[in-house]
């Protein structure tokens, strides 16, 4: 009769912690912790499940985003992707796309992404000219030639445009924001600030893993 009940006990807790996490995972709904993309925009690499994310230089919530993103991207899965896509809506902002994506043609990414942010959101240098631009890049090693070269080149130009209709494609409004897998867009205000932003981009992964099959 005890090891009855001890197993009648031991089933009913295990269909609670089932049911707990099941709970868990449907507190994250469509329209109201993330958006639905329609109609959705393409990843770069469909054979992974894609996280892009729209920042922007000067916005001071990317910059205390960005080392909490590092360190979510140290653990990232092998099937998943990651691309960052500089955000445009105003003049200025085309300039600091154009740095970001100058800073990759030119393998100097890795260098370059933190001293920009920096110069921006510590140092308050606006970079609202190419020539700012440019001597931020020569101050950490670029030749000006090579800069000015990447700067104005058709791809970097191309790269910017395409961002632009991305944006605009995904309805980005605000950042940070991240789109997953060209579906769904987790913004900070409605996933409940920064940290739920990865929290709903992980549960949106498994989601499109699912639907995968994998």
């Amino acid at each position: 009769m005890i090891k009855q009940l001890l197993l009648t006990l031991s089933l009913l807790a295990i269909g609670l912690s089932c049911s707990a996490a099941e709970d868990a995972a449907e507190n994250y709904v469509a329209g109201t912790h993330y958006d639905l993309i329609s109609p959705p925009v393409r990843a770069v690499d469909p054979s992974k499940i894609e996280v892009a994310e729209f920042f922007w230089y000067g916005c001071g919530h990317c910059y205390s985003f960005e080392p909490v993103l590092e360190q979510w991207k140290k653990s990232m899965p092998e099937d998943v992707s990651f691309r960052g896509i500089p955000a445009v809506w105003r003049e200025v902002m085309e300039l600091h796309a154009k740095a970001y994506y100058t800073a990759e043609a030119l393998g100097v990414l890795d260098t370059m992404h933190p001293v920009i942010f920096q110069a921006m959101n510590v140092d308050k240098k606006p970079l609202a000219s190419e020539a700012e631009i440019a001597a931020l890049f020569k101050a950490n090693g670029v030749s000006e030639a090579d800069f000015t070269k990447a700067f104005n080149s058709f791809g970097v130009s191309s790269q910017v445009r395409q961002g632009v209709a991305l944006g605009k494609a995904a309805k980005i409004t605000g950042t940070p924001a991240l789109i997953v897998n060209g579906k769904y867009q987790v913004s900070g205000r409605k996933a409940g600030g920064q940290a739920g932003m990865l929290k709903v981009v992980d549960f949106l992964i498994e989601k499109e893993r699912a639907a995968k099959g994998g």
